[in-house]
């Protein structure tokens, strides 16, 4: 007899919209999955990507048992072992690295899951107590989310369901339709009742065709627009003047500042017409409420901390946080009480102070003779793919000197690289919390299924490792639904609504800067930052130009920016072969102008180079493209690729202004026919 369940869970993948699954189980197989209509913010709907997360966790190419390197790094060349015999070696070869200097180890890890649990829990306490050297997580939003905190006082905004209320939504750096569906239904809802939609993106996204208008500006050049759009609402005197005397910091000093940019003088630099900047100000300086959603792509670039601060400076001369519907939101994760401190145990490091490595870096790092890194273990990420100038990236996993293990569910670039690779297991086979960085919600992930073969949890290899390796800590012999529960403070969520229906929502005002209060040592938003002058940076927001600015090269002259593919996720999905089937083949989005000035024709092969490197692919003469920039559409895995390269071949290791962040979208190519 056929027995079937629902199981609720969390989609685990770095998207603001952290969605709540069902998962349909008949006789220990999945066989359904859906968006939990119960759920609010998800109501039953789910992206193409994850739509497709079975064939995923079902995939014939799933990792089942532990591997171990038989060939030369990068050849993919391995044999099945035991999950003793590997985690022994494993431990051996760290435990020797630890006598002799600890912080020659280093974890690498991101958002391959955005679990709390699996991807920053047993794994930190095992590091701290290792006394590894500690990483610098800044490859997606540190420059962000850092300008956020000068400025507002941490990852904090608007929530999200108010935008359906708003009159005049900006969609600024963000292609929601493929990277924010759930905030996408707000907005339609917004525009059915009259709100006017304007997006500002150098590409002619998806988006970008759905709105009212589109401002196509030069990657880069999101402060000066900003900075344009204050000038007009100070001399056009649309200004909360009570909500800037009540609630913020700086004002007579940002405002000097602005009025050194009059519209004309931001056009020229963003590639505008003056005219398109004249008319959003009066819509944002007369229109209420005014909402801005802002996101990550925009601060990939040297100026991206810069960007974000002007941008997030914009609601408060307006007064729009007085209202639900009016303010900002980059991201809402530092709304969330997380006690980091108890899943990660930073105690375990016992006065210890490690070098920190910038993971945005980590090609650099690998080959550091002065400062070696022996052993690297990689969880949650696929750096040989995803860090910036893959070039360096690959030549420093390729050291035969460096021992390197990877927790993977597939046979990625980076797992190429490993000494051992380590079989992992889905959201679909273990234990789980989730915040989210798009609404007030925490999530439950609750197992469907068994683990595929030997896959174990992130979570089982850190207490396994820490065995081994003496570690004798009881917080080691915590169970994963422990480690759930002591994700937060006693109190601060209701675990018995989570555990009941899969997700329980913060309790937070409506507006919640509508009286000020911000987060800030000030309390109020701060337009002036005392702690980055203190720094030695510029307390006011201004224009940072890139390091590569379009049209300043002519060996280069192209502006590119590497946004992700409709049906990838970072480099995840790109091996689901139903999406790739969508995808089909590495693609350089180029408008007709530039590939006529080339020789190019659509769907030629291409070349696109710079100093440091090259990678081919396929050209398509777009309208999303505008003229100087292309757009090299990601992450697709380097041996996927025409030449075993992607877009990161191109990119830089230089840093953001602000964070310490990667500046992907700051980087100038030329593009070639292929010989």
């Amino acid at each position: 007899m056929t027995s079937s369940i629902q199981v609720l869970g969390a989609c685990p993948h770095d998207c603001p919209d952290t969605c709540a699954l069902v998962t349909t189980v008949q006789d220990g197989v999945a066989v359904k999955l859906q968006g939990n209509p119960a759920h609010p913010h998800t109501a039953g709907v789910l992206c193409t990507k994850v739509s497709r997360y079975i064939e995923r966790n079902d995939h014939a190419e799933r990792l089942v048992q532990p591997l171990k390197r038989i060939g030369p790094k990068g050849s993919g060349r391995f044999e099945a072992v035991t999950w003793e015999a590997a985690l022994d070696d494993i431990a051996a070869r760290l435990s020797e690295c630890k006598s002799n200097n600890p912080e020659t180890i280093v974890p690498y890890s991101y958002a391959g899951t955005m679990g709390l649990v699996q991807g920053e829990s047993m794994d930190r306490r095992f590091f701290h107590k290792l006394g590894a050297s500690l990483l610098d997580r800044t490859i997606c939003s540190t420059a962000g989310g850092e300008a956020l905190s000068f400025t507002l006082g941490g990852k904090v905004g608007m929530r999200v369901e108010f935008f359906a209320e708003a009159k005049l939504i900006l969609i600024w750096g963000s292609n929601s339709i493929a990277s924010n569906l759930h905030f996408w239904r707000h907005a339609q809802a917004a525009k059915r009742a009259g709100a006017r939609l304007v997006c500002i993106d150098p590409r002619k996204t998806e988006t970008a065709d759905k709105c009212d208008e589109h401002v196509a500006l030069l990657p880069g050049t999101d402060a000066a627009l900003a900075l344009a759009l204050m000038h007009e609402l100070i001399v056009n005197d649309w200004l909360d003047r009570d909500y800037i005397a009540q609630h913020t910091l700086g004002w007579e000093q940002l405002r000097e500042r602005a009025l050194q940019w009059p519209p004309a003088r931001a056009a020229e630099v963003c590639g505008v017409p003056e005219a398109q900047i004249v008319a959003l100000a009066r819509a944002y300086g007369t229109t209420k409420p005014a909402a801005i959603r802002l996101n990550y792509g925009m601060q990939r670039v040297r100026g991206g901390g810069n960007a974000a601060r002007a941008i997030a400076c914009l609601p408060a001369l307006v007064g729009a946080w007085r209202d639900r519907a009016g303010g900002l939101l980059l991201s809402s994760s530092g709304l969330f009480p997380v006690d980091r401190a108890a899943l990660q145990r930073p105690d375990l490091l016992a006065g210890r102070r490690p070098r920190t490595i910038n993971m945005s870096a980590i090609g650099d790092a690998l080959l550091d003779t002065a400062n070696p890194i022996h052993a690297l273990v990689v969880y949650n990420s696929n750096p040989v793919a995803v860090a910036p100038e893959s070039g360096k990236v690959v030549a420093g996993f390729a050291r035969e000197d460096l021992f390197t293990v990877v927790l993977e569910q597939f046979q990625t670039d980076t797992a190429d690289h490993a000494d051992y690779v380590l079989p992992a297991t889905t959201q679909l086979e273990h234990w789980d919390i989730h915040t989210s960085y798009g609404h007030t919600d925490v999530l439950l992930n609750r197992p469907a299924v068994a683990p595929r073969g030997e896959a174990r949890s992130n979570t089982w290899v850190f207490r396994e490792l820490a065995r081994r390796m003496g570690f004798d800590e009881p917080c080691f012999s915590d169970d994963d639904e422990t480690l759930c529960r002591s994700a937060f403070a006693p109190g601060a969520i209701d675990f018995d609504e989570l555990q009941a229906q899969g997700f329980t929502s913060l309790k937070l005002p409506d507006a919640p800067f509508a009286e000020g209060a911000f987060p800030t040592p000030s309390g109020r938003c701060e337009f002036f930052s005392a702690r980055l002058a203190a720094l030695g940076q510029d307390g006011l927001p201004d224009h940072v130009p890139n390091y590569e600015p379009a049209g300043s090269s002519k060996a280069f002259p192209l502006a590119m920016i590497s946004p992700p593919a409709r049906n990838f996720l970072n480099s995840s999905f790109v091996n689901v072969k139903s999406l790739r089937a969508i995808e089909g083949e590495p693609l350089l989005e180029i408008h007709e102008a530039d590939a006529a000035a080339r020789g190019i024709v659509d769907g030629a092969t291409v070349r696109v180079f710079n100093e440091r490197g090259e990678h081919r692919c396929r050209a398509e003469v777009s309208r999303r493209a505008r003229p100087g920039v292309v757009h090299g559409l990601g992450i697709w895995w380097r041996k996927l690729g025409l030449d075993g390269t992607n877009v990161n071949q191109l990119t830089s290791q230089r840093l953001t202004d602000i964070g310490r962040g990667p500046t992907f979208y700051d980087c100038l190519v030329e593009v070639a026919p292929d010989a």
